[in-house]
């Protein structure tokens, strides 16, 4: 519950003060008094938007401050943990109002974003007049309070949680999908680099030695004229051996005939031809060191620039064509496999969608049952309120396509004032009486059910007659069994209801210095003083004090 406001320097507000307690409290007060200013202050407490002009005059700065007692379990706590809040004792909202349009918020001393004050002061406190649409107007929030009447709201979390599932395993089709897309459109390229690479089977360090063995054998085939010249001096017609060796064989003849003068010149010749010789083996070693296949330098040279094409084509050197056709093998391999994770993954999201659709068929079917129940519930309230002619429907649609963490289902509330008039939503049929009416039968059947645990209302008797008001008076009485209920209210049959009454007035601060709202709790007496000034006007008769008297006896 809200334990307490403390409001500093709003508009008419210097320094207030206040303690509440469960229950009822209603607050009353002559027009113009402040009401519209405390309410004002609360909301900006709870996240507001801010004005400058709530700020009060030649201050820098206006501030509220509202403390809450919540349970253990109650969802806001939640929500402050999630923002790494602590929340041990009361949760304490505060907002700071700057004259510039700055406004800084706060929940237990922990600067935060006005989006998160409001959130969490959206859990705790609702607020509700005759033409305030915060509640009756966004069709999550009928949604929602269908589900807590329903009692659906541990099914609406299962189904939000399968749709999380459902996101989650769509997304990961899709991307799949794409990786897959992209490797079908790469694939008879890499196909193609693979057969290539596989067919030109490139062998690492291969380039080095064809280009060696090439330079040897170009080396070769300039020098292949040079040993022909010398194998045909050597060894051709014009040859020096068989000369020489002829003309050895006459001189050892005429040696063996006692010339000896010729020995030297035969052995001369002799060694000449053992030169020769070695010559002649020598120019043999080195034609068959030099002997080659004319095709095998057309074939080295070949394969040497298939490899140096192929490696300037991938952008790599020979030896990294090993690499870039097991890149291709391995893109090639992926897709496969990747065709058939796409396959698990599109199973995975086909269980994920029947699960999702079972969950949002079972939480439709009981939304339909909880419709017409709510229903029956609020319409059971409206006689008294004087609506007994209206009805009130809660417009069920399903669209059994729509994936969404809410289900299939559209809920908005809907009434038909008279009979024979079109039925269509609270804020566009319902005249601003009716729509308070409405909106008390809704909270009162919802009181326990999904309800803010403070529900503050806004005048919401505002044109109603005595027994209108006093429906509206019991009915606020029966919300503050189970919530605590704030009143703002013109009317005495709903003060009279009230366990606690608050008098907002205006006040003098220094003879004609400036003038200030002041709230002042009433005792009993009090209380019949001012519940006879709302029963008669501005001046209070003996007959108004004593059906002020006999007011609150009969409701206490």
């Amino acid at each position: 519950m809200l334990n307490a406001l403390s409001v500093r320097n709003i508009v008419l507000i210097d320094q207030l003060d206040l303690a509440l307690g469960p229950g009822m409290t209603v607050l009353t007060g002559e027009t113009g008094a402040g009401k519209s200013i405390l309410l004002d202050a609360l909301t900006l407490a709870l996240g507001g938007r801010g004005d400058t002009s709530l700020v009060r005059q030649g201050q820098d700065s206006g501030q509220v401050v509202a403390v809450l007692e919540l349970p253990a379990d109650h969802p806001a706590r939640a929500l402050l943990r999630d923002n790494a809040i602590p929340d041990d004792e009361d949760v304490i909202l505060r907002r700071v109002q700057f004259a510039d349009g700055r406004t800084r918020a706060f929940i237990n001393d922990q600067p935060v974003s006005a989006s998160l004050l409001q959130k969490v002061g959206s859990q705790v406190v609702e607020i509700h007049g005759q033409h305030d649409d915060r509640a009756l107007v966004d069709t999550a929030t009928h949604r929602a309070s269908l589900d807590a009447f329903g009692e659906l709201t541990g099914e609406a979390a299962t189904l939000r949680e399968c749709w999380a599932v459902l996101v989650e395993a769509q997304q990961a089709v899709a991307e799949q999908r794409e990786l897959v897309a992209t490797a079908l459109a790469a694939e008879d390229y890499a196909r193609h680099t693979v057969e290539e690479l596989s067919k030109l089977a490139p062998v690492a360090g291969e380039e080095e030695e064809l280009a060696e063995r090439r330079q040897q054998l170009q080396q070769a085939e300039k020098a292949a004229s040079d040993v022909v010249e010398i194998d045909d001096i050597l060894n051709g017609p014009n040859a020096p051996s068989p000369a020489l060796a002829g003309l050895m064989r006459r001189l050892m003849r005429k040696i063996d005939g006692g010339a000896t003068l010729f020995q030297p010149i035969v052995d001369a010749i002799d060694a000449s031809l053992v030169t020769l010789d070695r010559t002649t083996e020598a120019l043999e070693d080195i034609k068959r060191e030099m002997a080659f296949d004319p095709g095998e330098l057309d074939a080295v040279e070949e394969r040497l620039f298939a490899l140096r094409a192929a490696a300037r084509k991938h952008q790599t050197d020979c030896d990294g064509l090993l690499v870039v056709v097991e890149k291709y093998q391995v893109d090639l391999d992926t897709l496969q496999s990747g065709e058939s994770r796409l396959k698990g993954l599109e199973a995975e999201e086909a269980t994920a969608r029947a699960r999702y659709r079972e969950a949002a068929e079972a939480l439709s079917a009981g939304r339909r049952k909880a419709a017409k129940a709510l229903s029956k519930a609020v319409e059971a309230e409206l006689p008294d309120l004087k609506l007994g002619a209206a009805r009130f429907i809660v417009d069920h649609q399903v669209d059994g396509e729509r994936v969404a963490a809410t289900g299939f289902d559209q809920i908005a509330f809907h009434v038909q004032t008279n009979p024979g008039t079109a039925a269509g939503p609270l804020l566009k049929v319902a005249s601003g009486g009716e729509l308070s009416r409405f909106l008390l039968a809704l909270k009162v059947v919802l009181a326990d059910r999904g309800s803010a645990p403070v529900l503050v209302f806004d005048e919401i008797d505002t044109g109603v007659g005595g027994a209108v008001a006093d429906a509206i008076g019991r009915r606020l009485g029966l919300l503050a069994e189970r919530v605590q209920v704030l009143t703002v209210t013109h009317a005495p049959q709903v003060a009279a209801v009230a366990g606690r009454h608050l008098l907002i007035e205006k006040q003098m601060v220094e003879e004609g210095a400036f003038v200030r709202t002041h709230v002042r709790p009433l005792d009993k007496q009090a209380r019949q003083e001012e519940v006879a000034r709302m029963l008669s006007g501005a001046e209070i008769t003996a007959e108004a004090r004593a059906a002020a008297k006999k007011l609150l006896s009969a409701v206490g």
